[in-house]
């Protein structure tokens, strides 16, 4: 080295030890990648994988890293996860790298190993499958707020990990919903309870930070909604009343540095108490990141929140039909095929099932909503009662609803992704009094329910909303007894639909198999090639919910006279 090289240096060394800029080799940038609410659809990970190496080449060019990590509801939804009970998800994150997952609710819903999704059997754990989905991960599973009845850890994963990236110390933690147990199965939950996330977050980041963590994330399956993300600071579109809002400002700041969010199947990227939140929608259509420069000898020094990243140019495409996606210089993104051959087992076995044909054909699409009257709902319980003829009415959730019926020849496939929980049939007997304040809940708030067999009548009497159930056009009376058909799910507490008869709610009768959907499907061949329309199930000039004003009613606004 010539002297001259030799003064810069000195130069330099003494310029970092008098207090100046710190060597860029001293700061590195983390990417943090979260997904959400994935419910089964791997189609999508293909162009997702090449988005990640796209990002992951970038960050190795300038010394950095990208975290990789999913805030849950990864398995139900799709034939290509539900067969597996969720392994081929379980694969293709294997192959995409990540580092962590959050539990979700629905992580829940397949209960023990093998067809039965609940325990009916000596033997039988009712998170058999999630334990297994665990036991084949080389990912961990994290959940900090799960725990046993007793207090004790619920033995779902661990709390938290440490993650090592470009020689920075990633302290991740794992949390879910507080409306796990009303969300999922009862009898999958049993035994365990949800601690609040703010307390069980705060903790565990201490006792990271005591180990050396650098960096601070939570994956949480809880979260929010806004619409807006050009200014991460500006929350004047975000909703009011979120789970993950209240979490953010109950932590405040320097407790942790990002939440990746989800549950709400909407989508985040503001700052909220000093902590980067993202959301990134569901069924694999965007990813969420946030971008943290880290100085070695100072800690955090830059973060940037990206907006929504949708995989597809075009928002109202789909990744897993294909689509144009462009990175973010402009450049062609395509799918990775390396994915694509991991999951091609389990697509292969799907589509034979996809494709059988259930006999009618459907002159328009059935929509489903989840609040409101809609075709698909009242298809489906009128279906039920046709499966079940002695009972007196039907209801569904409409959270149960989860995709349209298309045009055309109906096909198993479409059912299943309309309806893809392996709920049972259950029975229970109420009072036409107590069936009817179900609906006012439903009608100013939640679950919306889909209606057969009767037709229900709202409306305001002063501040007060009424609900009148008929039966043939004629009102019953507040004591008749009645017989209704549901899910299990719905019988057994979920969406806490009997929360206003009182805690424990009534007494059920479960049906084993078949499942709900099955026998619904039965019902569909037993129809034949006839031609069905949504107006023949719901026209809204003569609704079976009459309502009066949008939902959720108000009596007293301008809305619900």
């Amino acid at each position: 080295m010539d002297r001259g090289a030799w003064a810069w240096l000195l130069s330099a060394l003494l310029g970092a030890c008098a207090g100046g800029e710190a060597p860029a080799s001293a700061r590195v940038t983390i990417s943090i990648v979260g997904t959400s609410d994935l419910h089964g659809h791997v189609r999508a990970l293909p162009l997702l994988a090449g988005h990640l190496a796209g990002l992951r080449s970038e960050r190795v060019a300038d010394g950095g890293a990208v975290l990789l990590v999913d805030a849950g509801d990864m398995f139900q939804g799709t034939l290509e996860s539900n067969l597996e009970e969720g392994a081929s998800v379980v694969a293709a994150y294997a192959a995409l790298g990540y580092d962590a997952v959050a539990v979700g609710n629905h992580e829940f819903d397949f209960g023990p190993v093998g067809p039965r999704a609940t325990a009916r059997e000596p033997g039988d754990d009712p998170r058999g499958a999630l334990l297994a989905r665990m036991a084949e991960a080389p990912f961990p599973f994290l959940s900090a707020n799960l725990r046993r009845a007793g207090g004790e850890a619920a033995g779902l994963g661990v709390p938290s990990v440490v993650i090592d990236r470009a020689g920075v110390q990633i302290g991740v933690i794992g949390v879910t919903t507080e409306a796990t147990p009303h969300t999922t199965i009862a009898a999958n939950f049993v035994g365990l309870a949800v601690t609040p996330l703010a307390a069980a977050i705060a903790a565990e980041a201490a006792s990271l930070r005591a180990r050396g963590a650098a960096l601070v994330v939570v994956v949480a399956h809880a979260g929010g909604r806004c619409t807006e993300f050009a200014d991460p600071d500006d929350l004047s579109s975000c909703a009011e009343g979120q789970e993950i809002v209240a979490v953010a400002r109950a932590l405040g700041p320097g407790v942790v540095d990002v939440i990746v969010a989800g549950h709400t199947h909407q989508a985040m990227a503001q700052r909220i108490s000093g902590i980067a939140v993202v959301q990134s929608y569901a069924l694999g259509v965007a990813y969420g990141r946030v971008d943290i420069t880290v100085d070695r000898g100072v800690g955090v020094v830059g973060v940037k929140i990206h907006p929504p990243r949708r995989l597809c140019t075009d928002p109202a495409a789909s990744p897993e039909a294909g689509c144009v996606s462009l990175d973010d210089r402009g450049l062609a993104v395509a799918p990775d095929p390396s994915l694509a051959r991991v999951i091609a087992p389990a697509l292969a076995r799907a589509d034979e099932l996809r494709g059988v044909p259930l006999g009618p054909r459907l002159a328009l699409p059935f929509v489903a909503r989840r609040r409101g009257e809609n075709p698909l709902g009242n298809l489906f319980v009128d279906l039920m009662l046709r499966a079940r003829p002695d009972v007196d009415a039907a209801i569904l959730n409409g959270g149960g609803l989860r995709a349209d019926l298309p045009a055309g020849p109906l096909r198993y496939g479409s059912l299943y992704e309309a309806f893809p929980f392996d709920n049972r049939f259950a029975r229970v007997r109420l009072r036409a009094e107590q069936l009817a304040a179900m609906f006012v809940v439903g009608f100013t708030g939640w679950p919306f329910l889909s209606l057969g067999g009767l037709t229900a009548e709202a409306r305001c009497e002063g501040p007060r909303l009424v609900v009148t159930l008929l039966r043939d056009g004629q009102a019953l009376a507040p004591e008749t007894v009645l017989d209704v058909l549901m899910s299990d799910f719905l019988a057994t507490g979920g969406d806490r639909v009997f929360a206003v008869l009182g805690e424990s709610g009534p007494a059920a009768v479960l049906e084993d198999d078949p499942p709900l959907r099955e026998a619904i499907a039965e019902q569909l061949r037993a129809m034949g090639a006839v031609e069905l329309g949504p107006a023949s199930f719901h026209e809204p000039a003569r609704p079976r919910l009459r309502v009066p004003g949008e939902l959720p009613l108000r009596c007293g606004d301008s809305s619900a006279q």
